[in-house]
C-alpha cells in the first residue's frame, strides 16, 4: 500500500503521457493492444520489407497515432456529467466514432493524392471539408495526449495568418485565404505532413521501440544495478549511480519523464537511504533524466529532425552534439560529488551493493543491441532506421534465447518459455507504440506552426527580433532562451524544438548572415533551441519531470523543480558557450587530438561553473572566490575570449588555457589553506 501511494502520482503522469489510462476491460485491452502491435509491426517492416512513398508512410504513421490516442485517452481526464467524455474504465462509442473519422481524415491525402496534386492551390469543396476535419482531429488528439499549450500556439498562429493585415504596422502582413491556408497546412508536405512527421515515422519510432523493448526485457534494472555496483561505495554513490543509470537509459529513451519513473524508482530511495534529503534526491534524478535527452543517438528525436532541416548526415549531428552532452553529464557527476561533500554523505553499506561480476553475468546481453547500434551507425554507416531495426531484431533473438536458457536451467517447458518470450516482445511492441503518441502528435501539430511560418511570417519575426536585440548576439540568445523555456513549459521537448527551430533559428541565421550579429553556425543555432527546450522539463511551475520525481521522493514539486533547475544551470551555460565558440560542437575541427583538448578543457569549464553555482570546491566558497571560478570557466569554454579581448593572434587561443588553470588553481590553493585552518581549529 505504501508503495502505491509513493509512486501513484509519478505513474499517473507517465500513464497520461503514454496513453495507459483505459486498460481495465479485457476487450478494450485486446483492441488497443492489436492497434499498437500493428503499428509497431508496420514501422518494423519499413526498413526491410515494405516500399512506400513518403506521404503514404507519414499518413499511415499519423493515422495509427490518432486512432490510438482516441481509443486510449478520454476527452476529459476529470469526471464530467456526461460520463462517456471522461470514461477511463472502457472505450465509449463516441471515441470509436472519432477514431474512425480521424483515420479517414488523416488518410484522405493518400486516397486522393493524385487529384490533390492536380488541384494544388485550388482545393475542391471535398478537399476543404476533409482538411478542416484533419486539422480539428490533430488539434483534439494533440490536446488529449500533450495538453492545451501546443494547440493554443497553433491556433494563435492560424488566427494570425488570417488577421495579419489588420495588425499594428510592425506586425502587419499580407493575409492568406482559407484555400491557401488549407493547401499549405493539410494538403501538402509543408505542414502537418512535413519533415518533423517524416522523421517521426521513418526514424524515431524504431529508436523509441528499441528503448521500450529494452525496458520491458529488464534492461533498466540491469543499468541501475550496474551503476550501483560500480559507484555505490563512493561518497554520494547512489546519486552518482543515478547519473550513470539515467545516461544509459537516455541512450535509447526520448522522454525525461519515463527516465525519471523507470530509474528514479530505484535511485531516489537509495539516495534517501544514505542521507540525501528528498528534495535533493529528486532534483538529482530530474537533472540526470532531463539530460538523458542530450545523449545521442535519440536526443528526444531532435537529432534526426536537425539532420533533416540542415540536410546533413545524421552522424554530423551526433558529432556536433557529443561534446556538449558528455560535458554536461561529467559536470552533473561532479555536481553530485560536491553536494555529497557539502552534506557529509557516505557510500552505500557493502551488503547493499551488488557485485559487479554477478550483475554483468545476469544481464551483459542487454549491452549487445546497444553496441550493435553504435557499430552500425559509426562503423558500417547504415542509416539510423536500418541500424535500429537490426538492433531490435537482435534484441528479440536475445529475449527468446534468454527464456529458453531459463527453461533449460529450471527444467521447465520450452513451449512455455517461447510463450513468455513472445509476451515480452509483444509488451515491448505495445509500449513502443504508446511511447510514440507524444512524439507523433507533437510533430504533426507543430507542423501546422511550421507551415504557417513558411507562408511569410518568418520575415516579420526577423524584423521584430532584430529590433528587440538591437544587433546584440547575447541579447538575441537570451530572448531565444527565454522563449524556449516559456513555450517548453507546456510542451514536450520535440514540439518545443520544432516550434523554436521554425521561429527563432531562421532569425539567428539571417541576422548572422547579414552581419547584424556575429557569425553563428546553423548547427549551433538548432542545438541552442533544443537545449533550452529540454531545460523546460524541470522548470517550475510546470516541469512534469520534477513532479514525477517529487512524487517518488515525497518532496514538494516546486522546490524540487527549482533545485533541479539550479543543477541544470551548468547545462544552460553550455549552449551559450558553443554559440560563441563553435569549436565546442566541433565546427571546423578535423583533428582528433584537437577535439580531445577542447573536450577536456570544456569539462574543466563545466567543473569550475559547478563550483561557482554550488558554492563549494573543497570547502565552502567565499564571495570573492566566485569571480575566480566564473572567469576560469569562461576561459576553459571559450579561450578565444582573451585573444579577442587583448587583440592577440587567434592561433594563441589554446595557450589561454594556462591562464584558466592558473586562476582555477589559485582558488584551489586559497580553499586548501582555509580548510587546513578550519580543520586545525
Amino acid at each position: 500500500m505504501r508503495k502505491s501511494k509513493e509512486y501513484k502520482r509519478a505513474e499517473e503522469i507517465l500513464r497520461e503521457e503514454t496513453g495507459r489510462i483505459r486498460n481495465k476491460r479485457p476487450v478494450d485491452r485486446i483492441i488497443i493492444s492489436s492497434v499498437a502491435v500493428c503499428w509497431a509491426l508496420f514501422q518494423l517492416a519499413l526498413p526491410r520489407f515494405i516500399i512506400l512513398d513518403s506521404v503514404t508512410i507519414r499518413a499511415i504513421h499519423l493515422a495509427f497515432a490518432v486512432v490510438l490516442v482516441f481509443l486510449t485517452i478520454p476527452m476529459f481526464k476529470r469526471k464530467t456529467r456526461i460520463k462517456s467524455l471522461s470514461a477511463t474504465y472502457s472505450i465509449p462509442p463516441i471515441d470509436f466514432v472519432l477514431a474512425a473519422v480521424a483515420c479517414l481524415a488523416v488518410l484522405y491525402i493518400v486516397f486522393d493524392w493524385t487529384g490533390i496534386a492536380m488541384r494544388a492551390g485550388v482545393p475542391s469543396q471535398r478537399d476543404i471539408v476533409m482538411s478542416i476535419c484533419l486539422i480539428i482531429v490533430v488539434f483534439e488528439a494533440s490536446r488529449r495526449v500533450i495538453g492545451l499549450p501546443l494547440v493554443v500556439i497553433a491556433i494563435l498562429f492560424t488566427f494570425y495568418s488570417f488577421f495579419a493585415p489588420y495588425m499594428p504596422s510592425v506586425f502587419a502582413l499580407r493575409g492568406v485565404s482559407l484555400e491557401k491556408y488549407l493547401s499549405q497546412v493539410a494538403l501538402s508536405t509543408e505542414g502537418i505532413y512535413g519533415i518533423p512527421l517524416d522523421v517521426s515515422a521513418n526514424t524515431v519510432f524504431l529508436f523509441v521501440l528499441l528503448g521500450a523493448m529494452l525496458e520491458r526485457a529488464g534492461a533498466v534494472h540491469f543499468f541501475n544495478d550496474l551503476a550501483i555496483s560500480l559507484l555505490g561505495k563512493f561518497k554520494g554513490g547512489p546519486a552518482k549511480a543515478a547519473v550513470v543509470a539515467s545516461g544509459f537509459t537516455g541512450l535509447v529513451s526520448g522522454s525525461s519523464i519515463a527516465n525519471v519513473v523507470t530509474t528514479g524508482t530505484f535511485t531516489i530511495p537509495l539516495m534517501k537511504k544514505v542521507g540525501y534529503p528528498g528534495k535533493i534526491a529528486a532534483a538529482t534524478e530530474v537533472a540526470a533524466s532531463t539530460n538523458g535527452q542530450l545523449m545521442p543517438p535519440i536526443m528526444g528525436a531532435a537529432a534526426f529532425i536537425i539532420a533533416e532541416y540542415l540536410s546533413v548526415p545524421y552522424l554530423t549531428v551526433v558529432k556536433a552534439a557529443a561534446i556538449p552532452a558528455f560535458v554536461s553529464y561529467f559536470a552533473l557527476f561532479y555536481l553530485t560529488h560536491l553536494e555529497a561533500s557539502k552534506l557529509g554523505m557516505r557510500g552505500l553499506p557493502k551488503p547493499d551493493i551488488p557485485r559487479f561480476g554477478a550483475v554483468m553475468k545476469s544481464g551483459f546481453y542487454y549491452l549487445i543491441p546497444l553496441f550493435l547500434l553504435i557499430y552500425e551507425l559509426m562503423v558500417v554507416r547504415h542509416t539510423p532506421k536500418l541500424a535500429a531495426f537490426n538492433a531490435i531484431v537482435v534484441l528479440m533473438v536475445i529475449i527468446v534465447l534468454r527464456e529458453m536458457n531459463r527453461a533449460r536451467l529450471e527444467k521447465s517447458s520450452v513451449t512455455q518459455a517461447l510463450v513468455t518470450a513472445v509476451k515480452t516482445i509483444g509488451r515491448g511492441l505495445i509500449a513502443g507504440s504508446r511511447n510514440m503518441l507524444t512524439v507523433a502528435l507533437a510533430t504533426a501539430c507543430a507542423g501546422i506552426v511550421v507551415g504557417i511560418v513558411t507562408m511569410g511570417i518568418g520575415s516579420m519575426i526577423v524584423q521584430v527580433v532584430e529590433i528587440l536585440s538591437a544587433g546584440n548576439l547575447f541579447l538575441l540568445l537570451v530572448i531565444t532562451a527565454i522563449a524556449s523555456l516559456l513555450i517548453g513549459m507546456g510542451l514536450p521537448t520535440t514540439a518545443t524544438y520544432i516550434v523554436m527551430a521554425s521561429i527563432t533559428v531562421p532569425v539567428i541565421i539571417k541576422l548572422s548572415a547579414r552581419g547584424v550579429v556575429d557569425f553563428v553556425p546553423a548547427m549551433a543555432a538548432h542545438l541552442f533551441c533544443f537545449y533550452f527546450g529540454i531545460l523546460a522539463d524541470d522548470t517550475p511551475p510546470v516541469g512534469l519531470a520534477a513532479y514525477s520525481a517529487a512524487a517518488i521522493a515525497r518532496s514538494d514539486p516546486i522546490p524540487t523543480g527549482i533545485k533541479g533547475f539550479m543543477y541544470d544551470l551548468r547545462t544552460a551555460v553550455i549552449p551559450f558557450m558553443f554559440v560563441f565558440n563553435a569549436e565546442l560542437i566541433l565546427f571546423g575541427i578535423h583533428s582528433f587530438a584537437q577535439a580531445m583538448l577542447i573536450f577536456v578543457m570544456a569539462i574543466f569549464g563545466a567543473f569550475a561553473f559547478a563550483n561557482a553555482v554550488q558554492g563549494w570546491f573543497i570547502t565552502r566558497n567565499r564571495i570573492y572566490e566566485m569571480p575566480l571560478f566564473l572567469i576560469a570557466s569562461a576561459i576553459f569554454f571559450y579561450p578565444g575570449l582573451l585573444t579577442n579581448l587583448f587583440n592577440l593572434s587567434h592561433d594563441l587561443r589554446y595557450y589561454m588555457y594556462f591562464i584558466g588553470f592558473a586562476i582555477y588553481g589559485t582558488a584551489y590553493l586559497m580553499q586548501r589553506s582555509r580548510r587546513r585552518v578550519e580543520n586545525g581549529s
